[in-house]
């Protein structure tokens, strides 16, 4: 394996880096604009917001037979319960909110799912673009508000939290490869700044939310099984013993994928105790351990390539045996104790080790391999009371997160390791210091205000001299402050607006030098931003609920992936100097009556270089942001039945975008549809619970995935055909 190899091949020669030039690409401006008045904004807006209406017509025209019978029977709409979120480091009900938040619950996560990747839930929520759920090797790219679009690989601009532990780094990466869906209760999401609260966080938060043991023990095992050799095995169980609540899930997933090597294993453990210390507090903690010794890179292809045979991988990738191996540990304790009704602390601490190992297509440095420790804790103050006679809350609180990457690179020769080509210990340091005061001056009114600053230091400590000593440090600081106004006019109608600033720092593999060597890539700066948000949110009667968002966001320094030749498949990066991105995000839900829902969410996106000339001397102003969909439209129904039937239909509809900056190449719209459905039965203190599901059900053509500004017009990577899969959840109930 990769790992055992590179510790042989220390000892062998070192090989000097020369400077590389970066690829010039040609900019046909004539093309661009022509394409643009031909098929601009708004038309594909109108064409969306049409497709929008023409489903919530069918809807409810399909739905009125039954609500009128229900009228006729004089039956009162259900109250919805209130929804509550904690992403916003405070209890707080959903529509209290000053800010766009949306939440997935626990049958949107697991019922009838393969469970794969967040996307499959996260559709649901407006803002999101989610690509690449069939590359593990990459990982899943989400990207919120255009936040986090740029990444190859993992997260950026997003905090992600698991449990209140962070699954993102210091420098601002974070991976989903270790988030354990099967055990996953809710999903929260932030769109828009959160850096007041989260420091390195421009595009939002994904809070995640593990299972807690029920007060009756269970045992619980699925079996999945589906096309491309998709096997997934899980066992859990849960329960309550005294003051000790705990939890456990044990997974195995193995997939031969669509796609020629795109093979991918991996065994997950999660699980969550928390102790009861007496009627003011409790501590937690949770373990999670992730094996994943394949998972194997297809590579992407040129649209010819893709529509030939989507199925092929790239020539380079089977040549040079690419893909990543890797295994990790995490470990979280969390402390919570409330001081009578006022006052509340938080404490957390965490450590989490990662070794990981990738090939990419490429000979010097094609071979990477680091070990990690990555290392944290954080403090929050809470303070209920008065302020001038009027309710107000406080928020204190500070964040310090250690990681400490040993990486080296080697050169792959066609697959196998060859010497040592880099070596270098990376350390990233970062601290905040936040507050946050909610105060009411009326009932029916509440100002937020914020502010975090932020220190993050990285230190290069560089051990291949060969090439000179690249050794060296940097220190970015941020403040990032917030203001928001909530006003309800009535409990189902909730105005809101606000103005934050936030930032995204360069991490470590994204400072890397273009010109060779070790060290920081010193032109590249943190990208900043503005952002500007005014929304509506609240209840209709026959349980809907709604939510609309308007924003603008004015970036500074956007960070921009670009490619070079003699290194395909990795990514360097260079600031735009400024852009602009307005947006639009709409969601409604209805429950008509009992078991019967129908949810929309629909999002529009203008995001535009205005100032942007690349190294090369390429102007790209007025050119759109590469990567993101103008419109994208997600529709949902779904059907619970008293029996215990599920039925869930879902659609995605995703408009063309600008796959590289210079605005002359386009990934095609394309439409999926998806269907799952599950029955349970119930004998005794057994649950049977049989599933299937199929997707892609009208078997489209599309691209999974988009590498942004690749070389060589290798932009697309094509998606699964039509398939299926199907399994069963057997669940035994103990009875007290």
């Amino acid at each position: 394996m990769i790992k055992a190899e590179r510790r042989g091949c220390r000892a062998l020669c070192r090989a000097d880096r020369g400077k590389i030039p970066i690829e010039t690409r040609a900019r046909q401006a004539h093309a661009a604009e022509l394409e643009r008045v031909g098929r601009g904004p708004v038309f594909r807006f109108c064409r969306s917001i049409l497709l929008l209406i023409t489903v919530l017509c069918v809807v409810a025209y399909t739905l009125q037979p039954a609500v009128a019978e229900s009228a006729d029977q004089g039956s009162e709409p259900v109250e919805m319960e209130e929804i509550t979120v904690r992403a916003t480091r405070v209890e707080k009900p959903l529509r209290k909110v000053p800010a766009a938040v949306g939440v997935v619950g626990q049958d949107d996560i697991q019922t009838a799912q393969p469970q794969l990747g967040l996307d499959e839930s996260l559709t649901k929520i407006p803002g999101l673009f989610m690509q690449n759920r069939f590359n593990f090797a990459q990982d899943l790219r989400i990207s919120i508000r255009g936040f986090g679009a740029r990444a190859g690989f993992g997260i950026r601009g997003i905090k992600i939290v698991v449990d209140d532990i962070p699954e993102t780094l210091a420098d601002g990466q974070g991976q989903v490869d270790s988030i354990d869906l099967g055990s996953a209760q809710r999903i929260e999401v932030i769109r828009g700044s959160a850096s007041s609260l989260y420091g390195n966080a421009a595009g939002g938060v994904i809070s995640i939310t593990s299972e807690t043991g029920p007060r009756e023990p269970f045992a619980e095992a699925r079996l999945s099984f589906g096309e491309f050799d998709f096997q997934k095995h899980q066992i859990k169980s849960g329960g309550q013993l005294g003051a000790l609540n705990y939890f456990f899930n044990l997974s195995d997933l193995q997939l031969d994928g669509y796609r020629n090597h795109s093979r991918t294993e991996a065994t997950q453990f999660n699980s969550k105790f928390r102790y009861t210390i007496d009627g003011t507090a409790n501590l937690a903690a949770v373990v999670n351990l992730t094996d994943s010794p394949v998972a194997d890179d297809p590579g992407s292809l040129t649209r010819q390539q893709a529509k030939e045979d989507p199925q092929q991988a790239r020539d380079r990738n089977l040549q040079f045996d690419t893909g990543e191996e890797l295994d990790q540990q995490r470990v979280g304790l969390v402390y919570q104790k409330s001081f009578g009704d006022k006052h509340e602390l938080m404490v957390r601490n965490y450590y989490v080790w990662r070794d990981f190992a990738n090939k990419l297509p490429f000979t010097d440095g094609g071979a990477v391999a680091f070990d990690r420790f990555f290392f944290g804790g954080g403090l929050k103050y809470t303070f209920t009371g008065g302020l001038w006679g009027k309710q107000n809350r406080l928020i204190l609180g500070v964040d310090v997160d250690r990681q400490d990457d040993d990486r080296d690179r080697f050169e792959n020769n066609m697959g196998v390791l060859g010497a040592l080509t880099f070596d270098q210990n990376e350390k990233v340091t970062s601290t905040g210091v936040f507050v946050q005061n909610e105060f009411q001056p009326l009932e029916n009114l509440e100002l937020t205000l914020g502010a975090r600053q932020d220190w993050v230091r990285f230190k290069v400590e560089d051990d291949f001299l060969s090439d000179g000593d690249d050794s060296g440090s940097r220190t970015l600081d941020e403040f990032s402050p917030m203001v928001g106004l909530l006003y309800s006019l009535s409990p189902a109608v909730n105005l809101y607006g606000n103005i934050s600033q936030s930032f995204e720092t360069p991490t470590t593999s994204e400072f890397a030098n273009p010109s060779g060597g070790g060290g920081f890539n010193r032109d590249l700066d943190p990208q900043t931003a503005t952002n500007y948000e005014v929304g509506i949110k609240g209840t209709l009667p026959y349980r809907t609920q709604y939510a609309l968002s308007l924003f603008t966001v004015d970036v500074k320094d956007e960070l921009i992936p670009f490619e070079i030749p003699s290194m395909p498949d990795r990514d360097f990066f260079v600031n735009a100097g400024r852009s602009t991105r307005d947006g639009i995000e709409a969601s409604v839900s209805v429950e008509p009556f009992a078991g019967l829902t129908a949810s929309a969410a629909y999002t529009y996106s203008d995001f535009t270089f205005d100032r942007f000339t690349d190294n090369n001397g390429n102007v790209f102003d007025g050119n759109e942001i590469p990567g993101i969909p103008e419109n994208l439209l997600h529709g949902e129904i779904a059907y619970l039945h008293g029996s215990g039937f599920y039925l869930v239909a879902d659609l995605l509809n995703v408009d063309d975008f600008f796959v590289n900056n210079a605005n002359t190449e386009k990934n095609d719209s394309y439409t999926v549809v998806n269907l799952r459905a599950s029955h349970t039965f119930l004998q005794g203190a057994w649950e049977f619970s049989p599933f299937f599901g199929v997707n892609n059900l009208f078997d489209e053509e599309y691209n999974g995935n988009v590498r942004v500004n690749a070389f060589g017009g290798r932009f697309f990577e094509p998606a699964p055909e039509r398939n299926f899969y199907g399994g069963i959840t057997a669940r035994y109930n103990f009875r007290l």
